[in-house]
């Protein structure tokens, strides 16, 4: 890297930093949260509840229910906006989450959007209700679904963990955590007892047991480079994906046979274009596999491990799911406009 390399430059992009938070760097989003869960083993009590969203990839649901399972916790299942299984569009609120909640309530772990729905939740408003009700409880919150889409601002969002990918944010195979102060004083330090007391307060110290993967680090600038400037770069992804997944919505929405799994409405506050659906008469995998054999479009069928919604919520077969479309802004219209005449071919068939 050039030595004229601007480090405070590169941290301006990280409003947390000036106000001297941490972050750490893992393999990934998974790995990240499940060090979170045996870093706060001392921060739970018998009979403690946690609060866990069933709209969740299983990685920021495996390790609490493990830890619950160790600690005796009670654990109550967030649900969201959906009342029975033939809800398809099920959102977390901060409304549908007030019930749940009581005096002990302790943890809170959800997704910032639904990687099969595509629902933005909205999560400055969760952790308002959740810190004014139940001062002591954290929120721990999964962003891989919803960085690469919208920009992230963890104070903004008033969040105590937060993690997302690099690499589905168009960077290296790296995970990055941000821990609120409060978070940070509920985590049992593992770090070399020097390096603590030197560096009290500080997650780098406290979770990272050796150095980060400095050649990978060191393309971070050059991602923050691309989604320059910032406030402009997000606002045109926006507007960009909501024409392209207003395209593919509306063609699903025209067909009887189509059930789509998250909003109808391509409105970009709502939605971010991870476009999901399943047809009548046809299993997920088998429709996949044909558009993949007649283009050379890449589309996935599964429960891209949100399998607790998939199967428990929606009823679906777990080795069949739902049909998913992942647009990001580099995707094109007319790029959507041939995937759905693609569809059309082969649902004539």
């Amino acid at each position: 890297m050039a030595a004229t390399f601007d480090v405070n430059g590169a941290r301006a992009h990280f409003a947390a930093l000036r106000q001297k938070q941490s972050f750490m760097d893992n393999a990934g989003g998974s790995q990240t949260l499940d060090a979170v869960a045996d870093f706060l083993w001392e921060y739970f009590s018998l009979g403690d509840e946690i609060i866990l969203s069933q709209l969740d990839h299983e990685a920021n649901l495996a390790s609490w229910v493990r830890l619950a399972t160790r600690k005796n916790l009670k654990i109550k299942w967030w649900k969201g906006s959906a009342a029975t299984e033939t809800t398809t569009d099920p959102v977390l609120t901060a409304d549908n989450l007030k019930p749940l909640l009581s005096k002990r309530t302790k943890f809170v772990a959800c997704t910032h959007t639904s990687n099969i729905l595509g629902a933005i939740h909205e999560i400055a408003s969760i952790a308002k209700t959740l810190h004014e009700t139940c001062p002591d409880a954290l929120l721990c919150v999964d962003a891989v679904a919803y960085a690469p889409h919208r920009a992230v601002d963890v104070q903004a969002f008033g969040v105590d963990f937060y993690s997302f990918s690099w690499y589905k944010v168009y960077g290296p195979h790296q995970a990055i955590l941000y821990a609120s102060p409060k978070g940070q004083k509920a985590i049992q330090s593992l770090g070399h007892y020097f390096n603590n007391e030197a560096h009290p307060n500080e997650l780098s110290n406290q979770l990272g047991l050796a150095a980060g993967a400095y050649e990978l680090a060191a393309s971070l600038p050059r991602v923050l480079e691309y989604c320059s400037p910032r406030d402009k770069f997000w606002e045109g992804v926006a507007a960009h994906e909501e024409k392209l997944q207003a395209i593919l919505l509306e063609y699903l929405n025209k067909r009887e046979d189509a059930t789509i799994y998250g909003k109808k409405e391509a409105d970009s506050k709502l939605r971010v274009p991870v476009i999901s659906f399943t047809i009548k008469g046809w299993k997920s995998k088998d429709l996949v596999e044909t558009v993949e054999q007649k283009s050379q479009y890449g589309i996935r069928y599964g429960h891209f491990y949100s399998h607790r919604m998939v199967t428990d919520m929606f009823g679906l077969p777990e080795n069949d799911g739902v049909v998913r479309v992942s647009l990001v802004h580099y995707n094109t219209e007319d790029e959507v406009r041939g995937l759905t005449k693609v569809l059309d071919e082969v649902l004539q068939r």
